[in-house]
């Protein structure tokens, strides 16, 4: 039986997952608790990892080295990029990248990537999309943009000229970097709380919740089809 990791950044997050899941066994390390079990026949390690990148790093690795996830989700919540995109859809990575961190960095040194971009896994994708075809939810498939800070007026042109992100977070692209040097499979499934009609901080703080319980049931869904 494949071990899918589900990595959110936020224990509101990961809140609805822990509701629909048989906790078989939880494991305290690097301060972070890893929950093991099921949700109805998939088997999952589940944990959040804090606001970061480097936290979402630390978790990603355990997932993949201590609890040996055949393949990673990054689930939760995003602020919406492109004018499209509109509180509570969903988007899910074809690829992800660093908005702040020089081009370079990753392609002249190590990992030695062909691009800025990474790629999420073709058949978690695949899953994605037909379920997306079946699904009354808006998900929308395209780039996510992570980077260090809260995205309203500031910077969002740049990082659209940059990117053409779909949807900016905190963690996406560190959890798809560990992915990719430990060829596991990512994808990242992320629902959105603010855009540039609807910023700010408080914003999100609304819609948190919401968008998290909706993250989590698409993930769940398409996760049904990955066998």
């Amino acid at each position: 039986m494949k071990k899918t990791g589900i990595l959110c950044a936020s224990d509101t997050e990961l809140a609805p997952f822990l509701k629909a899941m048989e906790v078989r066994r939880v494991t305290e390390k690097t301060r972070l608790k890893f929950y093991e079990g099921t949700i109805g026949k998939i088997y999952v390690i589940a944990a959040y990892s804090g606001v970061c990148k480097v936290n979402a790093a630390i978790a990603a690795e355990l997932m993949i080295e201590v609890f040996n996830a055949d393949a990673v989700v990054n689930a939760g919540v995003a602020g919406g990029m492109d004018p499209k995109i509109k509180l509570f859809d969903t988007v899910v990575a074809e690829r992800s990248v660093y908005h702040d961190v020089a081009q370079d960095i990753l392609t002249e040194f190590h990992p030695w990537m062909p691009s800025v971009y990474f790629p999420s896994d073709e058949g978690l994708l695949s899953v994605a999309r037909n379920y997306a075809e079946a699904t009354e939810h808006s998900v929308f498939f395209g780039t996510i943009a992570t980077g260090e800070q809260f995205i309203e007026a500031k910077g969002r042109e740049r990082i659209l000229q940059a990117h053409s992100p779909l949807a900016v977070d905190m963690e996406t692209a560190a959890v798809a970097h560990v992915c990719y040097v430990n060829r596991v499979p990512f994808l990242a499934v992320r629902s959105i709380t603010d855009t540039g009609e609807d910023s700010g901080v408080e914003t999100f703080e609304e819609n948190c919740a919401r968008a998290s319980e909706l993250a989590a049931e698409i993930t769940i869904g398409l996760l049904q089809g990955w066998g």
